[in-house]
């Protein structure tokens, strides 16, 4: 027994030794930016990713918190359950996140697809939404990245052919962005707590970073 876990523990291990690190930061950086202009933040997933996707809300929305400074305004749309059991009685499963972004979404907010195959028909279907209303989109995935991969602005794939430790890898990156970002607004100051109103500034133009689109004036 003892070997069997050594072995998965390893496993893990390789994953995360081989992460695209150059992404990550970007993904760190989009995430600053949608901060910065007060933008929403979606985030899904199904069965275990749909867990990682409402703890990644979770950690964003609170773990992010500094004395005096605005806040990440984030959704996990995995957690409204009546309203995902509604969509799928009543149109199709594919829809249940799809059809929530068409209520929330705005120009310019920010999408979080989490799919360990990359090819879950909602979570493509979502992306597919958020980028007709010129949304920002970033996937985390494993295996070869599935469909989301080349739908998305942003991937991080994680380069494991195991479910299990895809997903456990997702939950390492979440931890680790959202500390970062934790940081990142207690020394750069981010924005006032008192500054946040309904009006937001467009969305400033996007530049290369480490042959990764960003927006401008990030990190």
């Amino acid at each position: 027994m003892n070997l069997e876990i050594d072995r998965y523990l390893g496993e893990v291990k390789s994953a995360i030794d081989g992460l695209p690190e150059t992404r990550i930061e970007a993904v760190v950086q989009l995430l600053w930016q949608a901060y910065l202009e007060e933008r929403q933040v979606f985030i899904i997933g199904n069965g275990g990713s749909a867990a990682t996707a409402s703890h990644f809300a979770c950690d964003l929305s609170k773990s992010t918190i500094r004395a005096g400074m605005g806040r990440f305004r984030v959704i996990a749309l995995t957690d409204n359950v009546p309203l995902i059991t509604a969509w799928a009685n009543d149109s199709s499963y594919e829809n249940v996140f799809a059809e929530q972004l068409c209520n929330l979404m705005n120009e310019g907010d920010l999408l979080i697809a989490i799919s360990g195959s990359g090819n879950s028909p909602n979570i493509l279907k979502a992306v597919q939404v958020a980028g007709s209303m010129r949304a920002a989109t970033i996937g985390f995935t494993g295996f070869i990245g599935g469909k989301l991969k080349d739908m998305v602005d942003l991937c991080v794939v994680v380069p494991s052919n195991c479910m299990a430790q895809i997903e456990d890898v997702h939950l390492i990156l979440e931890h680790a962005i959202s500390t970062c970002l934790g940081e990142v607004i207690a020394s750069e100051g981010g924005i006032s707590g008192s500054r946040r109103s309904n009006k937001r500034e467009p969305s400033r133009p996007r530049e290369e970073v480490g042959g990764v689109p960003v927006p401008a004036g990030s990190l």
